[in-house]
């Protein structure tokens, strides 16, 4: 891969993508109109009254653009009818017809709705999966085919006025994309790319992009390189984000947010879908609250933004971890650093006066979750008066927690002396040290006392002197950004990370969500959920964070609980059953919502193993491109097994198709018992 244009303007300030407008209906989308919300019908399309229904449901909860599945000619057709009754109720909100395999429905779709989604990967094209070299003749002839089968649909979409979504998705890529990028984000920025050239050759220009995965790091990898590719052929059409098969609860909240609102944040995105195997209407004030979020960040003065360093090791477009120096800490030792997967620091809600209350949660919590369990603690020190309870809990938690993290709030920076036999202390004042004496003394206290240090920095450039002081420090610091840094936070942590590197400082990163400030009507919870998730899913999706911590909800429990979350929706460490389930649309050929969840009881306990739950065969094998095993509606009632992307059971019934999974996961030596 040749040098890469930057796909937006800084990663270390928050400004909008300049995009070209398209129409959608009445709606504008694109340049610097709103972010859009959309959503996607559950009802089978031929049920006329249900899709009517559910489509005025969601207009009136706020979508904005409403998408209606056409898998066939007849479905198509009624998409006439819908319309017809839709704007008779006096609802102006724009349909999209969702076409995968035919261009005969996008053809009869595109004389009903205002656009038409075609998935790439599908769309007029060859999915044999053949194993073997296309050569450079047999490449273009491909091309030719699909200019052939294309066309159409695009001089009769620039006839109509009707838009048009090219939404690749990843893992339904064409075998010739398959053979020639593999099944990666570069292959889904290529595999749109075709399809822009053809209709740019019969000047259509009315097209949105998207580029979903599952997995939020392949997402936003795949959404970079279609904006850097892009830009290189002089193409800015706007973009529609998403996180295809997210789930449903918390953990589809937490992904979306990390892959949503990683790219709002970098300016990247015009409409946004939040995936949810929920009601949809429960899809729409989530990504209302993400589009809230991206035009407060991109009201910010340009001047707000920050220059640059001179350089940036991490390349945006491939998945790295930042090399770090590996630290090890406790009883028992861990290792903290970039040869581990990310530690979870859990803030306890308790204060030093009452430590007894913090050994009992620690307690719980270390019993009920063996597999996510404290691995480091972090409380607050306030005043000198709480040294005696610090003792004490640093006494009665000996092997129980390797180490604990103290906050040191006080004006005093006097350090107690570590105790022979306690559990290990890592100190970190709340004070930012701006001058070299007082950062020399700090360490020099922690080198007497026998604690180890961690330090807050500005992410500014570090001054020589400390740069000296902090890689000669006996015990390396672990490095956080500091508390009253005022921009943009995941900018800042990636100035601080690029500041450190350029300095020769292979320091692991402390990753810590703090206060969230609540924008209107969101509950407090989800404030927190979905700023949790950016500031941290963005950084880890870039390889950056080495230890992480959660420290503004109301328990230890919920701050580890969401911060293990987080890791696992940044595939940045696993600690749990990973599912992958639709969203449902008309497709589907059972109740997703329900089988999810008797799928989740069966197989919730299997750590590490990646489960996917679709509706029907275009959500099967190619979108559930990770997945160990996949559970995939082939006809009414009936299922199909996969083992990765293998279909190993056909045309199970339903009501046995639980168990027959459970099965077929202890032939391949991956059950455990719960």
């Amino acid at each position: 891969m040749g040098k890469l244009l930057p796909y937006c303007d800084s990663r270390f300030g928050s400004i909008r993508r300049k995009s070209r407008v398209v129409q959608v209906g009445d709606l504008l989308i694109g340049g610097t109109h709103p972010v859009r919300v959309q959503s996607m019908t559950t009802t089978n399309t031929l049920d006329i009254e249900a899709t009517v229904k559910q489509t005025i449901e969601l207009a009136e909860a706020g979508c904005e653009v409403v998408r209606i599945t056409a898998p066939n000619v007849r479905a198509a057709e009624a998409l006439g009818e819908i319309s017809k009754q839709v704007r008779a109720a006096k609802i102006s909100t724009p349909l999209v017809a969702d076409i995968h395999f035919l261009p005969n429905a996008a053809m009869e779709a595109a004389k009903h709705v205002e656009k038409v989604r075609i998935n790439p990967g599908n769309y007029a094209d060859r999915k044999k999966f053949q194993i073997r070299e296309y050569s450079d003749s047999q490449y273009q002839e491909e091309l030719e085919r699909l200019h052939q089968e294309f066309s159409p649909l695009v001089l009769r979409c620039k006839e109509l006025g009707r838009s048009m979504r090219i939404g690749t998705n990843h893992g339904s890529l064409s075998d010739r994309i398959m053979n020639r990028f593999g099944d990666s984000p570069r292959g889904m920025a290529e595999s749109a790319l075709e399809f822009l050239r053809v209709a740019r050759s019969h000047d259509y220009h009315q097209i949105i992009l998207s580029m979903k995965a599952s997995n939020p790091k392949v997402m936003i990898q795949a959404y970079r390189l279609v904006v850097s590719l892009m830009k290189a052929e002089g193409m800015n059409y706007p973009l529609h984000l998403g996180v295809t098969e997210a789930g449903d609860g918390e953990d589809a909240r937490i992904k979306s947010a990390i892959g949503i609102g990683s790219l709002l944040l970098d300016g990247l995105g015009d409409t946004i879908r939040v995936s949810l195997t929920e009601d949809p209407v429960a899809e729409i004030p989530v990504a209302q609250d993400l589009v809230q979020r991206a035009h407060t960040w991109w009201s910010q003065e340009p001047s707000a933004v920050p220059d640059k360093p001179s350089q940036e090791n991490l390349d945006p477009f491939t998945f790295e971890r930042r090399r770090t120096t590996n630290i090890k800490i406790g009883q028992p030792l861990c290792s903290i650093g970039s040869k581990s997967p990310p530690l979870v620091i859990s803030a306890s809600t308790h204060s030093l006066k009452d430590p007894g209350a913090i050994v009992q949660e620690v307690a719980k919590t270390q019993v009920q979750a063996k597999d996510a369990p404290v691995e480091a603690l972090l409380v607050e020190l306030c005043n000198t008066s709480e040294m005696e309870g610090l003792e004490t809990l640093a006494r009665s938690l000996i092997k129980a927690v390797p180490f604990i993290i103290v906050e040191d709030k006080r004006p005093d920076d006097e350090l107690p002396p570590a105790f022979p036999g306690i559990t290990p202390l890592v100190w970190l004042p709340t004070k930012v040290f701006t001058e070299e004496a007082e950062l020399a003394r700090f360490l020099a206290l922690c080198e007497q006392a026998g604690h180890h240090p961690a330090v807050s920095l500005h992410p500014a450039e570090i001054s020589e002197g400390m740069v000296s002081l902090l890689s000669f420090s006996p015990k390396a610091p672990i490095i956080t950004l500091a508390p009253d840094a005022k921009g943009n936070p995941v900018g800042d942590y990636r100035r601080l990370a690029s500041n450190l590197d350029l300095a020769g400082l292979q320091l692991p990163l402390w990753i810590r969500n703090q206060e969230t400030v609540r924008l209107s009507k969101e509950n407090l919870f989800s404030a927190r959920l979905l700023d949790s998730s950016i500031l941290s899913g963005s950084l880890l999706c870039d390889g950056l964070g080495d230890l992480i911590s959660v420290e503004n909800l109301d328990c230890l429990d919920r701050n580890r609980g969401m911060a293990f979350n987080i890791l696992q929706g940044a595939r940045a460490r696993i600690s749990k059953t990973e599912f992958v389930a639709c969203p449902s649309c008309g497709r589907t050929l059972f109740d997703l919502q329900s089988t999810t969840q008797k799928v989740k009881t069966a197989t919730g306990h299997l750590k590490g193993v990646t489960i996917a739950v679709m509706g029907c065969i275009v959500n099967g094998p190619g979108e559930m491109a990770d997945a160990d095993f996949g559970y995939v509606g082939s006809g009414p009632g009936k299922i199909d097994l996969y083992v990765g992307k293998n279909r190993v059971n056909s045309a199970i019934p339903e009501t046995d198709a639980v168990d027959r999974l459970v099965n077929l996961i202890q032939e391949e030596g991956k059950w455990i018992d719960p």
